[in-house]
């Protein structure tokens, strides 16, 4: 034990140390309203807080990083110093032996990975996290150039990482597994650059899984972002939000991850091409965790970390297995469900996190530059306004379908053209398709469309009367299914029909969910 973590240990000067916590990389101690954070003297092939002077660095870093998201929780870096009687004292007069992040401490539980162990993550909590992670992207400054060789970097440190905790796995998986990556990224690397020269890539987080994330006050807040290499927090902001939803997977979340993608991807207009890049991102990801877990059971001989290593590095190879795209479009009358039923629906289709949700009330929103909550005027709902919406539909399901990632279009469809153009897309993307139409009453309707309360969608009980006469009397291609009971029983209508049209369920089996 370090001269610092001793005296912190003690409660000097911070005050009686309620709790301990250990990482691979730092310790910290809880106080009544503090949390005390010390930088282990160590180097890994990707940090090093080896001296005073790097570990000050660090924390000073942590503490101006943070302060973007959190500037509630990091307060300040102070010195341990050694007084002139050869005690130690946090801050005041004397040689600094280390230094120690100050934070405002957060009740128990208040980690996300904590609600998570307690229960399934809530909608609107899962709402509320993608705008966070949204509006953090949307305000970084981009960092333009070439970002392939940047991404080959992670890569690269990934496979070394590796190598030196090679005791925990399987060598051949590891260099079966980077050789994957590798040629993923090769085949990937013009997107990559493309990206990297649109804007997409900042420093950000760079390390937003589940337990770097604390719910405060019902609100998100992101925290412990990467401080200690500007390098690896330096990308791709799908890459930023990939470790988010590789976490939310693996912890059996996948309708949480799905929703996240989905909203994230409406917040920032992000264009469906990108998806391409989920299975690299999500292996590099997992990648990232099998060999911090290998660490942390080497520096803290924890039987469980080793065995979680080796659990994310199975994942890292699983994330990159194929899995067919699909198509499946929802129709129906306002009130009717369709989004729910198209979310509900959609971490169940084709690969890791689930299907890319498409909604024409999200797409007439961004085409009019309003945010998605803002109500439009009523020429924004005129024949050739919808035939925009409709041809933007087509358009991104045609990205999606070609970066290899399922979709589902939420639409009313009330015209056979509609509906034939959405059939029209799944046969020239060579996907399979399977089109949804719900029925239900108009009072249960009207009932629905009462109790809405910030969404995208502008149809009132007004719309949703008018639209009586425009429920077509043969809705083919699209098959008819009962919506006007709770959501549960419409999804399972709606799975019926699937593993119907689609001859088996549409997920490969390994991924569960």
């Amino acid at each position: 034990m370090s001269p610092a973590e001793a005296f912190l240990a003690s409660g000097a000067g911070v005050g009686p140390v309620e709790r301990r916590i250990d990482t691979h990389a730092a310790i910290l101690f809880l106080t009544r309203d503090r949390a005390w954070k010390l930088k282990r003297p160590i180097a890994t092939g990707y940090l090093d807080f080896s001296t005073p002077d790097r570990r000050r660095a660090a924390l000073e870093a942590e503490l101006e990083l943070n302060q973007r998201t959190a500037p509630e929780l990091y307060l300040a870096v102070h010195p341990v110093t050694r007084r002139a009687d050869g005690t130690l004292g946090l801050g005041g007069p004397g040689e600094p032996v280390d230094w120690v992040l100050e934070m405002r401490r957060f009740p128990d539980g208040a980690l996300l990975s904590d609600r998570l162990a307690a229960g399934a993550l809530a909608p609107t909590l899962a709402d509320a996290l993608a705008d966070a992670v949204a509006a953090f992207h949307a305000k970084a400054e981009p960092v333009v150039g070439p970002a392939a060789d940047r991404f080959a970097a992670i890569v690269d440190g990934n496979a070394r990482s590796l190598e030196v905790e090679g005791e925990a796995f399987d060598r051949p998986a590891v260099h079966r597994l980077i050789a994957a990556q590798r040629s993923a990224l090769e085949r990937l690397r013009p997107l990559l650059d493309a990206r990297g020269a649109g804007g997409r890539v900042a420093r950000l987080h760079g390390d937003l899984h589940a337990a770097n994330v604390a719910i405060l006050d019902g609100r998100p807040v992101l925290f412990d972002a990467l401080e200690f290499s500007a390098e690896l927090a330096t990308v791709d902001r799908l890459y930023d939000l990939a470790f988010l939803l590789m976490d939310l997977w693996r912890r059996a979340e996948p309708q949480g991850a799905c929703r996240i993608l989905n909203r994230w991807f409406d917040r920032l207009g992000e264009d469906e091409a990108a998806l391409a890049l989920l299975p690299l991102f999500l292996s590099v990801r997992a990648t990232v965790r099998a060999h911090v877990a290998a660490t942390r059971a080497r520096v803290t001989g924890e039987a469980a970390a080793r065995a979680r290593a080796q659990a994310d590095l199975a994942w890292a190879e699983a994330f990159l297995a194929p899995v067919p795209p699909v198509l499946v479009a929802v129709g129906g009358l306002s009130g009717t469900g369709k989004s729910a039923l198209a979310l509900g629906l959609a971490a169940e289709l084709g690969r890791p996190p689930g299907a890319r949700v498409l909604r024409s009330d999200v797409v007439r929103k961004r085409q009019w530059g309003r945010l998605l909550e803002e109500r439009l005027p009523p020429e924004a709902y005129t024949p050739d306004a919808s035939a925009r919406v409709y041809a933007e539909l087509d358009h991104r399901a045609g990205q999606a379908l070609a970066a290899g990632q399922a979709a589902v279009l939420d639409a009313v469809h009330a015209s056979a053209a509609e509906r034939r153009q959405a059939e029209a897309r799944a046969r020239q993307a060579g996907v399979a398709f399977a089109g949804l139409w719900l029925d239900a009453p108009l009072a249960v309707r009207l009932a629905r469309v009462r109790t809405r309360v910030g969404d995208a969608s502008d149809a009132d009980e007004a719309v949703a009367r008018a639209q009586e006469a425009m429920a077509p009397a043969d809705p083919s291609p699209f098959r008819p299914l009962d919506a006007s009971g709770p959501l549960d029983a419409t999804r399972a209508l709606a799975r019926a029909i699937l593993s119907a049209e689609f001859g088996t369920r549409p997920r490969s089996q390994k991924f569960g969910g």
